[in-house]
């Protein structure tokens, strides 16, 4: 028996469930926390507090465990370090595989970093035996995840790009029918990665770390990117995949963000074809050079927020519209389904979970297709 994993935060921690849960050993509960927010730290404390409320041994792992200890200090859990994992791997309806960790740049208002450490990669050869082994027990489709995804290989020997472990991981596991892949950085998407959309069994999906769409926020926050470089990623990959989904994360009320940067960023939404939007208000981590910059008052923040939400929701429920009356693959996730393009669809009964399906969509209901 092994001990229970309470995840929290990114697609990475969900991969490394698996390998927690066997690594604590069996009568504790492990959270795995996150930290990109204040909210996420207080979710963390929330969950460790329901955690103790149960009996056995609580650890705390994760960013919020190092980058906000004092959080937890009045409370009977053990802070632990997260051990070093080589492509960590979880299933559940889908399988999950972090094949890079940490991160080697300097986002303003990011704490990841001082959270997770320096950048580091998973071997090709570790990769592919984690995907084959989902694979073998069942997994129909499989996400890489990472910190930063696209970072994947900088610090393996001839610094190989995120597009060859992609192509080794489609070719060396046939079996595997779909493969996703986690936030992209638009500055360093690479040129075999953007060809290898063309293959069917690459979900059409590509999620976007755009965070602003405004050039001097951008620089502000010590972006690699400018909404040009974006917008030029995005015609790209429509050009080798027409029907490409394209999602990104948005932060609104950055420091100096001015009323003409939010309507930039609303205006991204429209230019860069956005249909799956990830939107949160800036939340100021300690150590951040962000956290110095003159601020944005929080109820801005947050209306600016619920600007972007209701304009992306909006933009969501139009593209959704389109499929009504089409045949989609889903993979079962019980009572919903996930198609292709990440849209998620109520299946008309629920299915064993991983499954695969074929349904037809009759309804557009609260952002999802109804089967």
């Amino acid at each position: 028996m092994n001990a229970t994993v309470i995840t929290h935060g990114c697609r990475a921690n969900r991969a490394e469930a698996e390998a927690l849960a066997r690594w604590a050993g069996p009568g504790r509960t492990v959270i795995n926390s996150c930290a990109v927010t204040a909210g996420a730290v207080r979710d963390a404390r929330a969950a460790a507090k329901r955690a103790l409320g149960g009996g056995g041994e609580v650890w705390v792992t994760g960013c919020a465990a190092v980058v906000a200890p004092e959080r937890f200090s009045d409370l009977a859990v053990r802070l632990v370090a997260k051990p070093l994992l080589a492509a960590p791997a979880t299933l559940g309806a889908r399988g999950f595989v972090a094949v890079q960790d940490g991160c080697a740049h300097a986002c303003t208002f990011c704490v990841t970093r001082l959270a997770r450490g320096a950048a580091r990669s998973a071997p090709v050869e570790a990769v592919v035996e984690a995907v084959s082994a989902l694979v073998s027990r069942g997994a129909r489709e499989v996400v890489l995840t990472g910190v930063d995804l696209c970072g994947w290989g900088a610090d393996l020997p001839g610094a190989p790009r995120l597009g060859t472990l992609v192509e080794a991981v489609l070719a060396r596991v046939p079996a595997l029918p779909r493969l996703r892949l986690s936030t992209l950085d638009p500055a360093a998407v690479d040129d075999r990665l953007v060809a290898l959309f063309a293959e069917p069994r690459l979900m059409p999906h590509a999620h976007l770390s755009l965070q602003s769409g405004d050039d001097l926020v951008l620089k502000r926050m010590r972006r690699r990117h400018l909404l040009a470089d974006a917008r030029r990623l995005v015609a790209r990959l429509k050009t080798v995949r027409p029907d490409i989904a394209i999602g990104a994360d948005l932060i609104a009320g950055f420091p100096t963000e001015g009323e003409a940067a939010h309507r930039a960023s609303l205006a991204a939404l429209a230019a860069l074809d956005i249909v799956h939007a990830h939107v949160f208000p800036y939340s100021p981590r300690p150590g951040t050079a962000a956290a110095r910059m003159p601020q944005v008052p929080p109820a801005e923040a947050r209306r600016r927020a619920a600007e972007l939400r209701a304009a992306a929701s909006a933009r969501q429920q139009a593209w959704l519209a389109g499929f009504v009356g089409r045949t989609l693959e889903v993979v079962s996730e019980g009572a919903v389904g996930l198609a292709p393009h990440f849209a998620e669809v109520r299946l008309a009964a629920p299915l064993p979970r991983g499954a695969l399906a074929r349904v037809t969509v009759r309804a557009v209901s609260d952002g999802r297709l109804v089967a």
